[in-house]
């Protein structure tokens, strides 16, 4: 596993203490970033292979924790343990995994999908109860067309009445 951003390291410490050892671990002040403990936002994490290959992603759009220490790390033992599309992460994956964390902006409501911009916004679509998130910036998504398609298949929706956009903060 790697990673240079503290927010990272942090994540990789989680998800290695959680896999090799069954523990996990709680944020600790004094160890971590200062910052760890002093915003309060959404958080996904990802975990790829060293091929690029996506192999967990789990995330909250707004926080559910009292900060991001204990954000970051709900959702990085998630992605590595708990992502329905994949078996949990073994052992003998850890040094072949990569890490990033995305820190989300609170999403807005928008009127026109003239405000979008896959590069620059994630999405969330809803319709009643049903939502689907997708990232920004990810490869192969190259039109909001596609990026609001993409979201509308992860809620199960054909048609959104609502749609959000959000900006995140990419740590590697």
């Amino acid at each position: 596993m790697r990673g240079e951003h503290p927010y990272v390291k942090w994540a990789i410490k989680v998800i290695e203490s959680k896999v090799r050892d069954g523990v996990e671990i709680k944020p600790d002040p004094a160890s971590l970033e200062k910052s760890l403990f002093e915003i309060k936002a959404g958080v996904f994490v990802t975990l790829h292979t060293l091929d690029g290959e996506l192999r967990g992603c789990i995330g909250t759009f707004v926080p559910t924790t009292p900060n991001l220490a204990y954000e970051i790390a709900q959702n990085a033992i998630a992605a590595a343990l708990e992502d329905p599309r994949f078996e949990s992460v073994s052992i003998g994956e850890l040094d072949d995994i990569v890490v990033s964390v995305d820190i989300l902006s609170y999403p807005e409501e928008i009127e026109s999908e003239d405000e979008l911009n896959t590069q620059k916004y994630g999405i969330i679509v809803e319709n009643g109860w049903r939502r689907g998130l997708l990232l920004p910036d990810l490869e192969g998504v190259n039109t909001v067309d596609q990026q609001i398609k993409i979201a509308m298949s992860k809620a199960g929706i054909r048609e959104y009445q609502k749609i959000y956009r959000f900006t995140v903060q990419r740590y590697h």
